[in-house]
């Protein structure tokens, strides 16, 4: 059992002034792992929100894009009794620390705000648990994307694909030109990103069956058989360098037209943007073909820890606000590449590809068509989520065939349920 005593967070003694001033508010310690460019640029704009109400922010910085080493920091903290005040997190690992009882209850300024009626159903599935807000939404990442360089893609013919084969088509012709057809990096829940999009390719009640409902005839039947030889497909088209590197860098390659293009979920743009890419100019962002109308997500959200102070918590509350204030977020998904995580934020101040993610995700959330993320926690729980990054991984480095990593799906998922 984790232990529930936490840092007591050092407040000094001003609060918000009301009447218009800014008094110091306290300080609030958070624990993230945005920490490539277009990430920290984003959270940036949280910072200066926080510090014009008095907050201080305390960085906290573990890298790693998926957040792995993250919650193993986080879980040294806690057992510690020294947990941060905020904490970034996805998915499971909210609820799974709302069991442990270690959240705070944040219901008195989701109230007062209306967070129900604004957040989708889905987010609130984990920023809400045993009826009670726990974690404040900061955005709506999808991750079935695909960004291609525009020069690459207008060498290789100059359409976007729409389907498999003409997927393949355009990759075919990129290696044709020299380049690297696909920047991947070689870490589980990159590779874990695309199998997730290619599963979604395989039709919405086929993920639904296999990454959701963990059904044992969809996770080792024909179609997934289909889907881990596609990978192999794709694998094809990587570099011989991808082992071990980050996402950003792989971003980097498409930037820069070492590559024609990635698959990785819409945090990329934030990449494309500090670059001064222009959307339909520079880069080109596609829905991985055959998943239009689809939605893979995951959701980044802030988690607080209880404290027993009371300015501590005030400066908590502060915080839950901030990032649920409707300007705070457009302007931060303006820069981090996601979508609000509000349904009432206008899309005047996003990009081509910001509008495209917005009215994607609306049109998933009206057609049920609106998926958690198996690769992003999303869709089932860390355990099941790790037994299949290994599975997946392991076929993707040459371990298994395509039937024989169907099989192993099954007996993994099994063993971790």
């Amino acid at each position: 059992m984790f232990k529930k005593s936490v840092l007591k967070v050092a407040v000094s003694a001003g609060v918000l002034a009301l009447g218009g001033g800014v008094a110091s508010a306290g300080n609030v310690e958070v624990l993230h792992w945005w920490t490539s460019g277009g990430e920290a640029a984003a959270l940036n704009v949280l910072k200066d929100d926080l510090a014009s109400k008095g907050v201080e922010w305390q960085d906290m910085p573990v890298a790693g894009g998926g957040g792995e080493a993250a919650m193993t920091a986080l879980r040294a903290r806690v057992t510690a009794g020294n947990a941060p005040t905020a904490v970034q997190m996805l998915g499971f690992d909210i609820r799974d620390w709302a069991a442990e009882g270690a959240l705070a209850n944040l219901d008195d300024v989701a109230t007062s705000e209306g967070w129900d009626g604004v957040v989708p159903d889905a987010l609130k599935a984990f920023s809400k648990y045993d009826g009670h807000w726990v974690a404040a939404p900061v955005n709506v990442h999808s991750t079935n994307w695909v960004w291609i360089n525009k020069k690459a893609l207008d060498a290789a013919g100059g359409k976007a694909p729409t389907n498999w084969d003409e997927l393949i088509a355009v990759l075919d012709a990129m290696k044709a030109n020299g380049i690297t057809p696909l920047a991947h990096g070689g870490q589980a829940w990159q590779d874990a990103t695309i199998f997730d999009a290619v599963v979604l390719s395989m039709g919405n009640d086929f993920y639904k069956a296999s990454m959701i409902d963990l059904d044992e005839g969809a996770l080792g039947g024909d179609k997934m058989v289909e889907v881990f030889n596609r990978m192999a497909k794709l694998r094809s088209y990587v570099d011989d360098n991808f082992s071990g590197r980050d996402w950003n860098l792989a971003s980097a390659m498409v930037i820069n037209g070492e590559a024609g293009m990635q698959m990785m979920g819409d945090w990329a743009k934030g990449e494309f943007l500090r670059a001064d890419q222009v959307p339909g100019k520079d880069f080109v962002c596609i829905r991985f073909p055959g998943t239009q109308g689809s939605v893979t997500f995951n959701s980044d959200q802030f988690a607080m820890f209880k404290v027993s102070d009371p300015e501590a918590q005030q400066a908590q509350k502060l915080m839950a606000s901030a990032v649920m204030s409707p300007v705070f977020q457009s302007a931060f998904n303006v820069v981090k590449g996601s979508v609000p995580a509000r349904t009432d934020v206008p899309n005047d101040a996003f990009d081509d590809c910001g509008k495209k993610g917005m009215a994607d995700l609306a049109e998933a959330n009206a057609n049920g068509s609106l998926f958690g993320s198996m690769a992003h926690g999303h869709a089932v729980p860390a355990s099941i989520k790790n037994a299949m990054y290994d599975v997946v991984t392991a076929h993707f480095n040459g371990e298994y065939d395509a039937t024989e990593a169907a099989a192993e799906l099954v007996t993994a998922v099994a063993d971790a349920k």
